[in-house]
Parts: structure tokens; sequence; C-alpha cells
């Protein structure tokens, strides 16, 4: 499943926490944004590739939820990602169904629209006939431009027939994906449906948890299926269960497709700029980093954008947080 068995922890000489949040410009605003903006100015200029690939921890990020923009074409997206430097992404299928031909009111159908059974019966008709080629057409404009599609977002996956489930495990590959994710199910049947799938594809699915998600939500869902995974959402792991997700990922992290990288603080505490919350961000890089585990450290943005800045620049700063995160 390409993911190498290392146990070693976390070198002691690195910094705690605390200790480097305190070196680094997330604590420093007005900093902050100066080396945020001069990221994005030489991410820019810069004529090589996108190469958000760290210490061999690739920061990813997804999109394009985490530009705030759901209808967004999968070239702005692209666009966007080179201008931040990034090299590798978690995308959802919508911009890539778009490109496919599928029509705008099936994929962004308006909130009130009536008939959503209907309109559900002709995506999955139109499903049937997708071309891959212009999958492929797809993800060849990415990876001439520098930028991986390592993670396949699939929207409704425990509602899609059987037909739609090959669809997207052969869309996720096609498209270079070495995992699909969704949201996790707390319904049994729907965990071994979609595992059996999975299994079907040799393909992990990386279930999203929230802050209701605990370990044994994901532990049984591993139980149903050899692909089943997780993508662990550290913030929300931190906000929902009070402590740190690096034991459970040490101990799974052959099933760990991903984690989404935010800040937030414990007793579901608020979002918060990264360094400033409770989250051991810094140290579960290190940790991927250090027992060289493919998995895509995915920066999910969700935290207030400051007054004087601009969601590219707190990207940007995000970004390079996990940089100098890994040295």
């Amino acid at each position: 499943m390409n993911h190498q068995h290392h146990e070693s922890d976390v070198s002691p000489q690195f910094p705690t926490r605390r200790e480097f949040t305190k070196r680094t410009v997330a604590a420093l605003p007005g900093v902050a944004l100066l080396a945020s903006l001069d990221f994005l100015n030489a991410a820019e200029t810069r004529a090589a590739k996108p190469n958000s690939k760290f210490a061999g921890v690739q920061i990813g990020l997804n999109v394009p939820y985490s530009f705030s923009n759901a209808t967004m074409s999968g070239d702005d997206i692209l666009k966007n990602c080179a201008q931040l430097g990034l090299s590798g992404v978690e995308l959802r299928t919508q911009p890539v169904e778009v490109f496919l031909g599928a029509p705008a009111e099936l994929i962004h159908p308006k909130k009130d629209a009536p008939d959503a059974a209907g309109r559900a019966k002709q995506l999955a008709d139109w499903r049937k006939s997708a071309s891959m080629d212009r999958a492929k057409e797809f993800r060849k404009k990415y990876e001439d431009a520098g930028v991986l599609i390592e993670i396949v977002k699939v929207d409704g996956i425990f509602k899609m027939t059987p037909d739609e489930l090959d669809y997207v495990f052969t869309l996720a590959k096609t498209l270079g994906g070495y995992a699909i994710s969704s949201e996790i199910s707390h319904t049994e049947a729907e965990l071994k449906r979609v595992g059996q799938f999975a299994d079907k594809h040799q393909l992990l699915v990386g279930y999203h948890g929230h802050a209701t998600t605990k370990p044994e939500h994901w532990e049984k869902a591993f139980a149903l299926a050899k692909y089943n995974g997780a993508n662990v959402d550290l913030g929300h792991f931190v906000a929902g269960n009070n402590t740190s997700p690096i034991p459970f990922i040490k101990e799974h992290h052959e099933r760990v497709t991903h984690v989404h990288v935010k800040d937030r603080k414990k007793n579901n505490g608020p979002n918060t700029t990264f360094g400033e919350g409770d989250t051991p961000i810094a140290e579960t890089l290190r940790l991927i980093r250090d027992n060289k585990w493919r998995i895509q450290a995915t920066i999910e943005f969700e935290y207030k954008v400051p007054a004087g800045s601009d969601r590219m620049k707190e990207l940007a700063r995000c970004v390079k947080y996990c940089q100098d995160a890994l040295g």
C-alpha cells in the first residue's frame, strides 16, 4: 500500500511546539504577513515548477474548499496552487467532472433546486459514459504544471450505485490518486459496502473525521475492509478528543491516507492561525518525515482571515509554517 514500516519516534532534539511557535513568524503577525508575502512573491516569480515537498513530506491543499469557492474551475485551482508553490492537492471531483463535460446544473445544483432524486439518476447515467481520456488530459495539465493530484475527494459516496463506485475509483486512479477521501459514516453496512469496492480496486479510502469522530470509529472501518483508511483531521481530533492524534497515527499509519492540517484549541475550541492552538502540527509533520510515510499533509484552511490580509496571503503563511516546521 506504499506505506513504509518505520517506528522511530520524533527526535528529542527538536524544539517543543511552544518553543517552535515562539520562534516562528506565526507568533509575530506583522512579520508573519511580510514573510508570507515574500513566500507568495517568490512562488510567483519562480521559474521552476512548484515544489511543496519539504524534507520528504508532501504539503498539499484541500481544493477548491480552501479557496472558499466550490464552483472554481480546474484551471483556476491550478493557477492558485502554482502561485502558492504547491505541488500536491486533495481535489474534489466537481471541477474534474465539469471538465469531463458533466452538465453544470448536476454538479453545482442550486440549493433550492427541486427533484434531487432525478438529478442523482441523471448524474449516475452520465457517469456511465464519462471519458477517462478526458480525465487523463486533466491529470496531464496538472502534472505538466508540477501539481500532483494525490487524493480525490468524493462527495455522496455512500449513496452511489455500484456503477458509480467503480467509476469514482477508476477516476481517482486515472487522475494519479493514491487514495480517495470521503466523510466517514457511522453505519457499518455503508463502510463495509464502500470498503468492498476499495478492496476490489486496491485503492485506500481515507474517511474524514470531525470532532465527534473517535479512534474506535476508524478502527471499526479498518476491521470491515483492508483498504478502508483514515483521513485524520489534526484540528478536529484535538478539539473533539482533547488529546494528540500522534499515538493513533503511529499505530495505524498504514491506514492513514493523509492528515488535514489546521490548528484548533481543545474542548471544541475555535480554529486559530497556525501555531496558536493546541494542535501538534509541527510534531506530526516531523513524525511523517522521520518515518518516511506516504501521508500527504493537506492544509485545510478554516480560520478567519485577519484584517489587513487575504486568503492567499494566509495560505502562503500556512505553507511557510509547515516548511519551517520541517526545517
